[in-house]
């Protein structure tokens, strides 16, 4: 199957416009936004001022020892441990409530793993930078294509060792010195010096164990969008066209950014992520 066409068309600038979309509905579309790997809700700090300010409602979830969650990442081994919080929140819904789920780069292993569990809650998901793997780490080549392939840059992560050291690591972070040259080198350099003081190691063996089943509900019922990170140096262009070719989404959106346009591209990434919505919202209303 071929992927879908990808968009190139300007992004929404003006505020007025995505506002009156938004006023279409009785009750503002919701946006629940969800961290990669070391960072927190923090990152999207940006896109929730953009979004509020459009009158969307926007939720940030700190993940399982990310953030303020002051859980130790070396005692967390599963996935579902991990993104227990994301899992809990979506429990809490109102039932005739669906959001538009967000993940940025590992943060899309929690998105899928939300499709699989609550997709009769999820309007549409939305991966950003992101890893799209709909079965998870099942194979070498899921590792390949998902995973941070960083050795052109030499010696970058520091390991921690919550299981003893002749076992596998259990966290992981890339080491100050490198951070912006890898995750912000287009960023300003503001939010980089912000990012260096909150990031955090992330529970690197939960994430590796994320395996997923497909149940009775079909998990393509739920739309995708992905938008892609052309000056990606972490989940570089290669490995998300190669996911987007594996689990071909609705649409594929495109940012002259690097792995963190939140930062680097945030008035480009707002528009792209209400363009999304519309489009979607707008498929749903010619398909019913």
């Amino acid at each position: 199957m071929a992927p879908p066409p990808v968009s190139e068309d300007p992004v929404v600038s003006d505020e007025e416009e995505s506002s009156q979309m938004t006023k279409t509905a009785s009750t503002p579309q919701h946006f629940v936004l969800v961290h990669g790997i070391g960072h927190g809700a923090w990152c999207w700090y940006k896109i929730r001022c953009l979004l509020e300010k459009s009158g969307y409602k926007v939720s940030c979830i700190d993940l399982k020892s990310a953030g303020i969650d002051p859980s130790d990442p070396d005692t967390i081994f599963t996935l579902e441990e991990y993104n227990k919080p994301l899992i809990d929140f979506l429990s809490t819904l109102p039932e005739n409530e669906k959001i538009i789920l967000v993940g940025h780069s590992a943060g899309g292993v929690s998105v899928t793993h939300a499709v699989h569990t609550y997709g009769k809650k999820i309007h549409l998901a939305i991966y950003v930078a992101a890893t799209m793997l709909r079965f998870g780490f099942l194979t070498d080549q899921d590792l390949l294509d998902g995973a941070p392939q960083l050795s052109e840059f030499g010696d970058v992560y520091d390991f921690g060792f919550g299981l003893g050291l002749q076992q596998a690591p259990t966290s992981v972070i890339i080491k100050k010195k490198f951070q912006h040259k890898i995750i912000y080198q287009m960023s300003p350099l503001e939010d980089s010096a912000l990012a260096s003081m909150l990031l955090k190691p992330g529970p690197l063996r939960a994430l590796q164990s994320a395996r997923f089943v497909v149940e009775e509900e079909d998990v393509d019922q739920v739309q995708r969008v992905y938008i892609k990170t052309m000056n990606d140096h972490v989940i570089k262009p290669n490995q998300q066209d190669a996911m987007i070719n594996k689990w071909p989404p609705s649409d594929i959106f495109v940012l002259e950014s690097d792995h963190s346009p939140f930062f680097s591209v945030p008035s480009e990434l707002f528009g792209l992520l209400v363009k999304a919505t519309a489009t979607a919202t707008s498929k749903k209303i010619f398909s019913a």
